[in-house]
């Protein structure tokens, strides 16, 4: 698994990027086929004096790619989100990848056969 931290008008300290790790570990554990992982964070400096911080994270699987984004007023908060819905994806796509090898055709029970009356 690659992982990659990246910042925009920002600059990833060993603190953030710590703090990413600590929380990806949550989503490592109900998914282990992950490929490569991009966490991109960002600081949008808005003309009303505040500032809204960003993170975004595309996450690569083996059959799917994942992007999730989320905004707050506090990095860490949108950390905290993002890893939140990533989350919540993951489990998701592992679901449906358990279910749709469950409902295969060869392991439906098969119908009897209708009997030929002969007339």
């Amino acid at each position: 698994m690659n992982l990659t931290i990246s910042g925009h008008h920002l600059e990833v300290t060993p603190a953030i990027r710590d703090y990413v790790q600590s929380k990806l570990e949550r989503v490592m554990r109900h998914f282990e086929h992950v490929i490569d992982i991009a966490v991109i964070l960002t600081v949008d400096n808005l003309p009303e004096k505040e500032k809204r911080q960003k993170a975004e994270i595309n996450l690569r699987l083996s059959g799917k790619a994942l992007h999730v984004e989320s905004l707050a007023h506090d990095l860490y908060a949108a950390i905290d989100s993002l890893i939140d819905k990533l989350d919540r994806q993951v489990i998701k796509y592992k679901d449906r990848l358990q279910q749709h090898q469950h409902e295969a055709i060869k392991h439906m029970p098969e119908a009897p056969a209708p009997e030929v009356v002969a007339t």
